[in-house]
């Protein structure tokens, strides 16, 4: 990493409360080009998705109660010793990294061994878990005043530095960060002060996460709720009148999926729009791909087709991974989508025509049925005989389509563009549904089912008892039952958001979360 030549820069980046999304537009940017990234426990791990392949990640996770992997001291002189080396180093905190973070502490490091930083500015926790649990904490009705304390303060501390006299009646809403462990004790001292033991507080966990759990109470009662809840760190405390607000407008935990923790089955390359589709309606999705997509062993089928592509009367994309793997093929070859001039372009439905919208193509046929019969049916009635069709698909892959189309007269020229293979593990798949941890298991194609099956291996069935079940569509459903599950969930149209939307209506004619039964 070191480089004479350069300068190296540290980047103090919040990464906002837990939900990923809620980083800066800057913060997000930086991450891109960093060479060294040490972050906390508190940052999502989803942020190191926007973390280049080759740079260091360094995890300096702080726990209470738990031995941290690096000291304060430690985490400094590595932020200075990367830097010197020439690094763009990222330090990603959780929150704001100026709020209770010891960002300051860091840059004072910096500033001391003469390294050029710079700071970004993040969602701060309290602000984040007063909303996602629904309260506002100034509101004009009840407050226009807010302070943040940390509820645990610097052990090194003989005597408090916290004016709970002023605090207790001077302020309208108290947001406590780290103050489980001292809750008991903060509220005994705020009623001692004056504040009215009646006042409601609310306590929220894990809060702009799946795993949000928030309790309220009145102050002179909430510890023993939160020790009856088990509400353990990471939480927030908050204590004003504006938590009576929380009933009326607690908006994240009353969506129709909060609580549900659902298993996404699609390649890693394609799992984002329907793991932000479920997480939009609150879900917690664990994602375990058991598909992994490669190159085919040869690529001479569509090279040659390529050779003669105006010879075909049509091109038939059944899959958005063809697309994908048919145009990084054709920009390999010094083609564009100008090479395709000649042929009629049919899609098999809306979400495969997008994805050759974005290459500048129009399909020329859509089937009112988005599975390979109903791509089958379409083109059989624009008349199939004599005419001459590329097929760029999986190495293995249904035969329906090209044997229906065969039939009617047509040539079909299958060029395999991708090869399905399955990851090495799922280790972590089999132990989430061993700890009965999994609500629901979506598929979207016959492959990931019958991947899924084989790589739980002879327990399958064992694991997937109570566990529920989406199929995107008829030919999926029918591949799953012949393999034993049931299905719960097959939407009438066969893609991902009507897949969602079915899987939101099914859930919500059942119970809440913590009432169900698995």
């Amino acid at each position: 990493m070191k480089n004479s030549n350069k300068r190296g820069k540290v980047y103090l980046i919040g990464a906002g409360p837990g939900d990923p999304d809620l980083i800066t537009v800057k913060g997000k940017k930086l991450l891109s080009r960093a060479e060294v990234v040490i972050y906390d426990y508190l940052a999502s791990p989803e942020l190191l998705r926007h973390v280049p392949e080759g740079a260091k990640r360094i995890y300096a996770g702080k726990r209470g109660g738990v031995k941290h992997t690096h000291t304060q001291e430690e985490i400094n002189r590595m932020l200075v010793e990367h830097a010197l080396a020439g690094a763009t180093v990222v330090r990603l905190k959780g929150g704001d990294p100026f709020i209770f973070g010891r960002g300051g502490e860091e840059i004072e490091e910096l500033v001391d061994a003469g390294v050029e930083f710079e700071v970004v500015p993040g969602v701060t926790s309290a602000t984040a878990a007063a909303t996602y649990a629904g309260v506002p904490i100034t509101h004009r009705a009840y407050t226009s005043s807010v302070a943040f304390v940390t509820g645990h303060e610097s052990p090194e501390r003989s005597e408090s530095r916290i004016a709970w006299d002023k605090l207790a009646t001077g302020v309208g809403t108290l947001v406590f960060y780290m103050g489980i462990k001292n809750l008991e004790r903060i509220c005994e001292k705020l009623i001692r002060a004056g504040r009215d033991p009646e006042t409601p507080v609310a306590v929220v966990r894990w809060a702009s996460t799946p795993k949000q759990k928030s309790v309220a109470a009145p102050l002179k009662d909430i510890a023993a709720v939160v020790r009856k809840q088990n509400i353990r760190p990471p939480a927030l405390v908050v204590v004003g009148e504006v938590v009576r607000l929380r009933d009326k407008i607690n908006w994240y935990e009353k969506r129709p999926l909060f609580g549900r923790r659902i298993l996404v089955t699609r390649t890693r390359e394609q799992a984002s729009s329907l793991v932000e589709l479920l997480r939009d309606q609150g879900a917690e999705c664990l994602e375990g791909a058991t598909i992994s997509l490669v190159a085919p062993e040869s690529w001479d089928a569509l090279d040659a087709a390529m050779d003669n592509i105006s010879s075909y009367d049509w091109i038939l994309f059944t899959s958005i991974n063809a697309i994908t793997f048919f145009f990084r093929r054709l920009g390999e070859l010094g083609l564009d989508s100008r090479g395709l001039a000649g042929p009629r372009i049919a899609a098999v439905g809306p979400a495969t025509a997008e994805k050759l919208a974005d290459h500048g193509i129009k399909a020329d046929l859509l089937p009112e049925q988005y599975t390979g019969e109903g791509l089958a049916d379409a083109l059989l009635r624009e008349g199939m005989a004599g005419r001459k069709v590329l097929l760029p698909r999986a190495a293995k892959a249904r035969e329906v389509l090209p044997e229906t189309l065969e039939e009617a007269g047509a040539r079909v020229d299958i060029a395999p563009v991708y090869r399905n293979v399955r990851p090495d593990s799922y280790a972590g798949v089999t132990a989430a549904l061993e700890e009965g941890g999994i609500d629901m298991v979506t598929f979207t194609s016959s492959s990931t089912v019958r991947n899924f099956m084989e790589m739980l291996g002879a327990d399958a069935a064992g694991l997937m008892e109570g566990v529920k079940v989406a199929c995107i569509g008829p030919v999926t459903s029918r591949t799953a039952r012949d393999l034993g599950l049931k299905v719960d969930v097959e939407p009438e149209e066969y893609t991902i958001p009507a897949m969602v939307r079915a899987i939101v209506d099914f859930y919500s004619r059942r119970q809440k979360p913590e009432d169900r039964s698995r």
